[in-house]
């Protein structure tokens, strides 16, 4: 929810997009948090199948072997809010794939909050400066007076080590045990208890401090401006006019390096200055090029045009109505 609000603060704003950590692409900020909406939505919905295969009462199955009273395992699943009681009672003693999935998916989970943490970190840089976080979730530094460190990111994203070991531990203890019951198996509470621990408490900080940071709108369009973000643009607007792509691949490349040893970017050149490149430039490329017509023309299902984003953000809403109301 804090992801959806964001979007829907900030749309409109554009940043660049990255691969490699280089400037690709322009998106709207709005597409770059959906990203991570959806991923925790997928989390959500794994959590949700989940508790729905948790359906099958234990009791009954006794030490391994079931029990010679005259017991009714139907009648108490149902009494205790089962659908049914277990099937084989050595495998109810012995199973702990429950503990098992549950753990892997507090994990994947954890490494999408990391993953959101780390990109939280590198643009509420100096260098940055797409991202300011609230002061309840940074600190200052003990001499430098001027720091403002993300430590609460730093934190959690250092904690994904400990989830993951949660996980490994679990599987680890269950690799090698014999038919039923062993000791080892009481692991399994330790362990499952500091995973759900571990990822609702991180839960509580990711959400607010999702919800209270802010947008440099104005810095992120600067970058977008000066990565020659539309390059690809550039070049389809050549293959429309009927270059082949390799060629049109190349010219855009001589025009990226022109600007660079000018200190230009693709704004500062002149009609004159792109036909010394391809006299198939014409003076509709200065539009073509522009952030905001890069942006809108991506109107693809689940692209970053302001209608498909749109289309993302009303999606996102009904999910968001369905699961409150599941939830109550």
């Amino acid at each position: 929810k804090s992801l959806y609000e964001q979007a829907e603060k900030n749309f409109g704003t554009i940043q660049p997009g990255f691969t490699h950590l280089q400037v690709a692409q322009p998106v709207l900020t709005s597409h770059w948090l959906m990203a991570y909406f959806w991923m925790f939505k997928r989390d959500f919905d794994r959590l949700q199948s989940f508790l729905d295969r948790l359906v099958e009462c234990p009791l009954g199955a006794a030490a391994l072997a079931g029990t010679d009273f005259p017991i009714d395992r139907w009648s108490t699943a149902k009494q205790l809010g089962f659908e049914k009681p277990t099937e084989n009672s050595i495998d109810t003693v012995a199973d702990r794939d429950y503990c098992i999935e549950f753990a892997s998916i507090a994990a994947l989970s954890y490494m999408h909050m990391s993953r959101l943490c780390e990109e939280i970190i590198i643009f509420a840089s100096q260098e940055y400066k797409f991202i300011e976080l609230s002061d309840d979730f940074t600190t200052g530094s003990s001499i430098m007076p001027q720091k403002k460190n993300c430590d609460f990111a730093e934190l959690i994203k250092g904690r994904t080590g400990r989830m993951y070991g949660y996980l490994q531990a679990i599987l680890t203890m269950m690799k090698g045990i014999p038919l039923a019951y062993d000791k080892d198996m009481q692991e399994d509470k330790f362990l499952s208890y500091e995973t759900i621990d571990l990822w609702q408490n991180t839960m509580k900080v990711m959400a607010p401090m999702i919800r209270k940071m802010k947008i440099n709108a104005k810095r992120t369009y600067q970058a977008a401006s000066h990565g020659f973000s539309t390059a690809t643009d550039m070049a389809d607007y050549l293959v429309k006019k009927g270059m082949p792509f390799r060629d049109a691949h190349r010219v855009v490349g001589q025009t990226v390096r022109y600007c660079v040893e000018k200190d230009k970017t693709f704004d500062d050149l002149t009609l004159e200055e792109f036909q010394q490149q391809s006299d198939l430039f014409t003076e509709d490329i200065f539009k073509e090029i522009s952030l905001e017509h890069s942006v809108g023309a991506r109107k693809s299902y689940g692209g970053t045009s302001p209608e498909a984003v749109k289309v993302q953000l009303e999606h996102a809403e009904e999910f968001l109505d369905k699961a409150h109301q599941k939830l109550g």
